[in-house]
């Protein structure tokens, strides 16, 4: 499969696209919580890795961590853009305020007060614990595979890694439990706990 995209065969990307659409979809989501956005990134993503395809390395295993990789240098891209519009729109004497399609996206969702929720304990986060925990807690990928999509040292996605999660144990423990959740441990409401990562 590397020696076929490398030299541009295009069945070989319809294949890749067909194993790993969902895949870049999914971390794309998970690093702009907007469907529409994701949507653009996977196309981004795939035109970025047909323009990259002779980088490949003719050995190695699944491109799935290359993919994840120019995605997330996708959504940096897509942000950075996104950024400039609005302040050129700020520039702009508008008529009527934008649209916000956070109710939109909100109700398409079953629970959407646990999403505003882990939305809030993500905001915590810096950029570069968020793109890590989305590839190597969500995305699964394991350290050095993360390491390789960010070209960082693989020290650097460990203490990222460990960094986020403190982050997010420490927002878990500040929202307050509701009394419905949890369980009860003599007499008090105890907040779950957050899911642990397999071994990495």
């Amino acid at each position: 499969m590397r020696t076929r995209v490398r030299e541009g065969d295009r069945d070989a990307f319809a294949e890749l696209f067909d194993a790993y659409a969902r895949s870049v979809y999914n971390h794309a989501f998970r690093l702009t919580w907007d469907w529409s956005v994701a949507e653009d990134v996977v196309s981004l993503t795939f035109l970025e890795a047909w323009r990259l395809r002779g980088r490949v390395d003719a050995e190695g295993g699944s491109l799935r961590p290359w993919l994840l990789g120019i995605a997330t240098n996708v959504v940096r891209n897509t942000r950075r853009a996104a950024r400039r519009h609005a302040a050129a729109l700020s520039r702009l004497t508008a008529e009527e305020a934008l649209p916000d399609i956070a109710d939109e996206v909100a109700g398409r969702l079953d629970d959407a007060a646990s999403l505003a929720a882990v939305q809030q304990a993500l905001q915590t986060l810096r950029r570069p614990e968020r793109e890590v925990l989305a590839l190597c807690v969500w995305s699964g990928l394991d350290y050095a595979s993360a390491a390789r999509a960010l070209r960082v040292p693989v020290g650097t996605v460990r203490s990222r890694l460990s960094r986020a999660r403190r982050k997010l144990a420490a927002a878990a423990e500040r929202r307050e439990p509701r009394p419905d959740r949890g369980q009860v441990r003599d007499g008090r409401v105890v907040a779950a706990r957050p899911i642990q990562e397999g071994n990495r």
